[in-house]
């Protein structure tokens, strides 16, 4: 069993206060919700208890951090790892082998455990995020949701006292969601580890957690029962944050007939196969995408949807079919952007304000005017002058949402936008690809997000296994509607 004590923890960054004077205690088999906005210390709060900060990151760090009562003061990384598993928001940064099982198998290795105990813990904890299917797979040809469960797996085979997941939530589907969220909740009540959870899908999260802190600008603005803080709306609307049910559905049964449009076609698609591995991520896909359209396309994890997306944009080509783009094959860059799940991997310059400015310039472009309006856009008007990599990775998120919009390309891919992201922010955001939309661009959004898809798209496109199993317009107003009046009757 073991407690957690923060003691008046506070951690700055050159002049920049990240957290401040937290105060915050842990029983022993408590399961607690982390929440806040976007830059609001939480990832910061994370790398603190397992000594990354400062021992790897730099940071002025003072107050206690106490595992079990005793300090950590003096402890290693890999000391403290013995105790404490982390799982950080950004699964590829904590992966290390080629297959699956072996990156399960990797901590209880190092651990020295003799080989049947190693399989023991491999088995269950790949069957407790349901990737027991995918134990030979090679981590290559994982999505981004099968990366961000690999890296769960991994660390629950360490058989951790104390369990810290970072936003696990935010690239899984349903089923994904339904395995984290249970595995939790088994090691949390029958085995009685201590657990941390930090979630901006707050009600989801809320399933496990009995106990919820919220922080703002690195201090604790709310402390208790789940059910109270998360009833208190006036301070989730003045965070930024919302609690309402997250659930994701059942697309197929969402989409209707899709609507007849004269618009001339933009992308096209005839028979396309596409992918690593066997049997590919695409096979036999059919798709047109007229000029104008605002398509979700929606489907579990490893069901294609970022393989498409590298296709439309033309940075994959296809193994066999036909791909045209204005009747031409799609050429990198000409005339598309793209927002990856990840975003160091399109992050290039020092500051906030060149990582905005690199692409307009790139296109012989001086208006500094959209520049401007992307920053404001995605609230990132006061960072202009900050470090790219010294933003939280929601910030870094929007950063590279912004960077695309300041060139208002004519095709925009939004591959899980959300990632890191509270709902005020990511609303703001929306609204200005809305806005882009409005004027003229096409849009397609990679989500598991019901309401992002309510909110915004005209489409939708169902792909499941490599195949597009439904294609039309969206029935999610109607089904709200019908929700609503349910509820009044």
């Amino acid at each position: 069993m073991t407690s957690l004590t923060l003691e008046r923890l506070s951690v700055r960054y050159g002049a920049r206060w990240a957290l401040r004077d937290v105060d915050l205690h842990l029983d022993s088999g408590e399961c607690v919700l982390l929440g806040g906005a976007s830059g609001s210390g939480k990832s910061t709060l994370v790398r603190c208890l397992g000594r990354l900060i400062p021992q790897c990151l730099p940071g002025s760090v003072s107050g206690g951090v106490l595992l079990g009562g005793r300090s950590v003061e003096g402890l290693s990384v890999a000391e403290l790892s013995r105790s404490i598993g982390v799982v950080f928001q950004n699964p590829r940064t904590q992966l290390f082998n080629v297959r699956v099982e072996d990156e399960a198998a990797f901590g209880p290795r190092n651990l020295g455990l003799d080989d049947g105990e190693v399989e023991r813990r491999v088995a269950w904890a790949l069957d407790a995020v349901g990737l027991t299917r995918l134990r030979a797979r090679t981590t290559r040809t994982l999505s981004g949701g099968e990366l961000q469960r690999l890296a769960i797996a991994a660390v629950l085979a360490m058989g951790p006292r104390l369990l810290v997941l970072d936003e696990p939530l935010a690239n899984l589907d349903a089923d994904g969601t339904r395995s984290v969220i249970g595995a939790v909740r088994r090691l949390n009540e029958e085995e009685g580890v201590t657990c941390v959870v930090v979630e901006h899908r707050l009600a989801t999260a809320a399933a496990v957690a009995g106990r919820t802190v919220l922080l703002d600008h690195g201090e604790v603005v709310a402390d208790g029962p789940t059910g109270e803080v998360l009833a208190d709306r006036p301070l989730l609307a003045r965070l930024g944050l919302k609690a309402t049910d997250d659930a994701q559905p059942r697309w197929q049964k969402l989409v209707g007939p899709r609507a007849a449009r004269d618009a001339e076609p933009l992308l096209a698609m005839r028979d396309v196969t596409a992918g690593e591995g066997s049997p590919p991520a695409l096979t036999a896909v059919d798709l047109s995408i007229s000029r104008g359209d605002f398509v979700a396309l929606v489907g579990h994890n490893g069901a294609g949807k970022s393989t498409l997306a590298r296709l439309l944009a033309g940075l994959l080509k296809p193994r066999r079919g036909v791909l045209l783009h204005g009747g031409r094959r799609p050429r990198p860059g000409s005339g598309v952007g793209v927002v990856f799940q990840d975003p160091a991997v399109q992050l290039l310059c020092d500051t906030v304000e060149q990582e905005v400015a690199l692409g307009p310039r790139n296109l012989g472009r001086r208006d500094r005017r959209p520049i401007a309006a992307a920053l404001a856009a995605t609230d990132l008007t006061q960072y202009r002058d900050r470090a790219v990599y010294g933003l939280s990775l929601g910030e870094q998120q929007r950063l590279t949402i912004a960077a695309v919009l300041s060139m208002a390309p004519d095709f925009l891919i939004l591959d899980e936008p959300t990632v890191g992201q509270d709902w005020a922010h990511m609303e703001r955001s929306m609204d200005a690809v809305r806005r882009l939309h409005e004027a003229g661009s096409t849009i397609l959004l990679i989500t598991h997000d019901l309401a992002l898809v309510e909110r915004s798209a005209s489409r939708i496109v169902v792909l499941d296994r490599g195949r597009i199993v439904a294609d039309g317009a969206p029935r999610l107003r109607r089904r709200r509607r019908e929700v609503a009046a349910c509820a009044s009757a």
